[in-house]
């Protein structure tokens, strides 16, 4: 088979989905998903959009203006007609899972350049909207209140019985490990600059994630109330904000990227996707990955980069304890430049944007790594990880 590789990856910054704060209140996703395309072509000028096989792109909820986004946000971009469109859904993982479908595309042949990422916004969309529930899922199968999201964090500190101060303390690092690696220009090649509004209305060009929290102390997140059971142990601090956020990539042939003289670093090795109990949605990514890692013939030692999603302190926790990677923060291998606890989870996007997070980390800070994993749970009980390898 051909093999796939990672060409390049841009992403907008992730703005708060807040109506009167929210840095991208005022831009649709559209926009934002046309930002990261013109970025991409702008930045790779072999690379023409009529040369195209297909757009992927993960979107966790697909109703008003995230309604098939694949497609309809490549057309009010201006690009090609021509070029096929898929919107992809698996929950948080799909942006992932659409990164995935694009690699095993081109690995059988099937084209040599996709574009693939994903695109979320939780103001615009907020989460569950449109739901409904078969009852035979919410009422005979499951209580639909244990699905919930921060039920699902609650149980998985029970049963793996983490501490809120451990939790407490990966929350601390996320922020400043994302605040230092903001502060190094780590994120400058990712992050496109697209107009937005402060908090005053003034237009300004958003060059920074908008929700790393400079100021985060332990004895403000001691203060902080559980709101999701009364004796829980969750709070806002341990938990992803609602954002809004796109990204996109070039994936290719090796091939045809050798033959457009495209530079590369790290090649699709193999995916998997793992079901679990969706009451503990949280711990999907220990599955996917010990499946993952026996798939691709390697140990869990094997891998040097991993980026976790951060959905909440508990299930990172648990996946990177479960697994034998961590004990607690900060972490010397797992979201070196932070994660979503203070970067921010747009639902659809996050699978993307952690593998072009990872490629980053590969090209600068950890340049001797091998194997990178990008990995991340998803609502109702699915798991998602994507290897990668150093070429």
């Amino acid at each position: 088979m051909k093999e796939c590789v990672l060409v390049d990856g841009m992403r907008s910054a992730n703005g708060r989905a807040h109506k009167d704060k929210g840095w991208f209140r005022n831009r649709t996703p559209d926009e934002l998903l046309t930002a990261c395309y013109d970025a991409l072509f702008a930045r790779n000028p072999q690379v023409k959009p009529e040369m195209v096989e297909a757009v992927y792109i993960g979107t966790a909820n697909q109703v008003g203006v995230t309604m098939d986004l694949g497609r309809l946000g490549w057309l009010a971009g201006g690009y090609p007609e021509s070029v096929a469109a898929n919107t992809i859904c698996q929950q948080c993982p799909s942006g992932m899972s659409a990164v995935e479908h694009a690699a095993r595309a081109i690995m059988c042949g099937e084209g040599d350049i996709y574009i693939a990422g994903g695109v979320e916004d939780m103001l615009k969309v907020p989460m569950g909207m449109g739901a409904a529930y078969p009852k035979r899922v919410a009422e005979e199968r499951y209580n639909l209140q244990d699905l919930m999201m921060g039920m699902t964090a609650e149980k998985v500190a029970a049963m793996w019985n983490i501490s809120r101060e451990d939790m407490e303390t990966m929350a601390y690092w996320s922020n400043k490990k994302a605040a230092a690696a903001r502060d190094a220009g780590k994120f400058k090649n990712e992050i496109v600059p697209i107009e937005g509004h402060d908090e005053a209305g003034n237009p300004f060009m958003v060059e920074h994630d908008q929700w790393i929290r400079d100021d985060i102390s332990f004895e403000g997140m001691a203060g902080m109330k559980t709101p999701f059971k009364p004796d829980g142990v969750i709070t806002a601090a341990m938990s992803s904000p609602l954002t809004t956020g796109a990204c996109a990539m070039i994936l290719m042939s090796r091939e045809k990227a050798d033959e457009l003289g495209c530079s590369y670093t790290i090649k699709y090795k193999a995916g998997a996707m793992a079901g679990n109990d969706p009451t503990i949605m949280g711990v999907g990514p220990i599955a996917a990955i010990k499946k993952l890692v026996a798939r691709a013939g390697i140990t869990i030692d094997d891998i040097d980069v991993l980026e976790l999603n951060e959905a909440f302190a508990s299930q990172s926790l648990a996946c990177v304890r479960d697994l034998g990677i961590e004990t607690n923060a900060p972490f010397k291998k797992t979201n070196i430049w932070g994660g979503a606890l203070a970067l921010g989870h747009p639902l659809g996007q996050s699978g993307a944007r952690l593998i072009i997070t990872l490629n980053n980390i590969m090209k600068t800070d950890m340049k001797d790594a091998k194997y990178g994993v990008a990995a991340l749970c998803g609502g109702f009980g699915n798991g998602n990880a994507s290897l990668w390898e150093r070429v």
